[in-house]
């Protein structure tokens, strides 16, 4: 299957090559030819399934073929999405895929001053990728019209439902033209999810590419017991391992996103956090200096790196383990994208045992175990966890210190730090 088999023009076609893209996703062999054809699409897709490039490029081929003569202010297409990193992203790739049409996105979300914002929504405006709050705000203040719209994309509906923007989602749906084109993007569909999708979208096609409940094939997984007060000593000490090319670190809560940071610079490595309470700025330059490679080490909250691709990502390495077992496939979902392998870590320590349990349930696998490294859990130690569902799947071996690069095992794989002379096929 290529990219040529699915309808897509020439200009979309030569930015694809020109970016590198060989083999379209799984959702993006069954979406696109869907919207091309002029379908509704309800897509249940997680993290790194390509599901960008899923709409934007038949978005972009239907705005070009339509001949639409668009004046300043009117707005063809929108696309709706709860970060500011993803809706940044997003943006990215719509001018990536439309670098050889004349067509014209623009970015808006909050953070930020408004007013350069308001200046560009003046001009002639394709398609708009926004976050809900400012772009009500905008709205309400009479700066955003979207009476005109063809075009509608609410992508990780599910994310929305969890950072409390559906009420903002309902307010922006209503003021949407009732004869529009709809793509509705989920990782989970939870009940009201469902009920939501099934008001806004008419006779969809469906498409389900990876359930929530499956992991990475190609992500090795591995779980420390380690008490809480060691995990810092033990994440300094795997990340003295070169093999340890970049380490996107996830903590529950803002203020532990900026304490790891902390007391790893007292050890020497430079990190920086992104969540919530940095700037725009602060946020995107962290970014950028992790995707640069001029810090190995990222700190994020879940909610902040919903959005973030990085090419080549080695580790991630759950320095707590989330409360919501989904979230810990979204997390390890960052590592071993687009065909290549990864690694994914991750501590426990004795309050999070339930966490454990409940992700292992869902991904019906036991996760093993490292036991040799040098801050094991303390008192009952590892026999004080319950034991694990047992696996519906067949019991991968317990994981020694090889698993996190303390042996020889996989040192020829290339994207721990050697030079490769390929490139995988990237998803957007």
């Amino acid at each position: 299957m290529s990219f040529t088999s699915l309808g897509l023009i020439e200009p979309l076609l030569k930015a694809l090559h020109t970016e590198g893209y060989t083999t379209p996703t799984p959702i993006q062999t069954k979406g696109i030819p869907m919207v091309l054809s002029g379908r509704d699409l309800l897509a249940c897709a997680q993290t790194g399934t390509g599901k960008t490039a899923a709409f934007s490029l038949p978005i972009l081929q239907l705005l070009h073929e339509s001949n639409e003569q668009v004046q300043p202010g009117q707005i063809r297409a929108l696309i709706l999405t709860p970060t500011r990193e993803l809706a940044i992203q997003i943006d990215e790739s719509l001018k990536a895929y439309g670098r050889n049409l004349p067509l014209r996105s623009l970015v808006i979300f909050g953070g930020v001053p408004d007013r350069p914002q308001i200046e560009s929504l003046r001009r002639r405006t394709d398609i708009l990728v926004a976050t809900p709050g400012r772009l009500l705000d905008l709205m309400q203040q009479g700066h955003v019209n979207l009476n005109h719209i063809k075009f509608f994309v609410l992508d990780e509906a599910d994310r929305m439902l969890d950072m409390g923007f559906i009420h903002d989602v309902r307010k922006v749906i209503a003021k949407l033209p009732t004869r529009r084109h709809t793509l509705f993007f989920s990782a989970t569909m939870p009940p009201e999810i469902v009920k939501l999708s099934d008001s806004i979208l008419t006779n969809p096609a469906q498409v389900e590419i990876t359930p929530v409940s499956s992991t990475a094939e190609k992500v090795e997984q591995s779980i420390f017991y380690v008490d809480k007060n060691d995990k810092k000593h033990l994440l300094a000490h795997l990340l003295k391992n070169p093999e340890i090319t970049s380490a996107l670190i996830f903590t529950r809560t803002k203020h532990g996103a900026d304490r790891v940071v902390r007391d790893l610079s007292k050890t020497g490595t430079r990190a920086e956090a992104i969540h919530g309470n940095k700037s725009q700025n602060a946020r995107q330059n962290a970014l950028n200096n992790f995707k640069s490679g001029k810090i190995r080490v990222l700190v994020a909250t879940d909610i902040a790196a919903r959005g973030i691709d990085v090419d080549n990502l080695s580790h991630v390495i759950n320095f707590e383990l989330p409360n919501i077992p989904e979230t810990y496939v979204h997390r390890i979902g960052r590592t071993g994208r687009a065909g290549a392998s990864g690694i994914a870590l991750s501590f426990c320590d004795q309050e999070e045992k339930a966490y454990l349990k409940d992700i292992q349930k869902l991904i019906r696998q036991n996760v093993p175990v490292v036991n040799e490294h040098p801050y094991p859990l303390s008192g009952a130690g590892v026999a004080a966890f319950d034991q694990p569902e047992p696996s519906r799947q067949p019991q991968r071996r317990e994981t020694s210190t090889a698993a996190y690069g303390g042996g020889s095992r996989r040192k020829s794989n290339n994207r721990r730090g050697g030079n490769s002379n390929s490139r995988p096929t990237r998803t957007n």
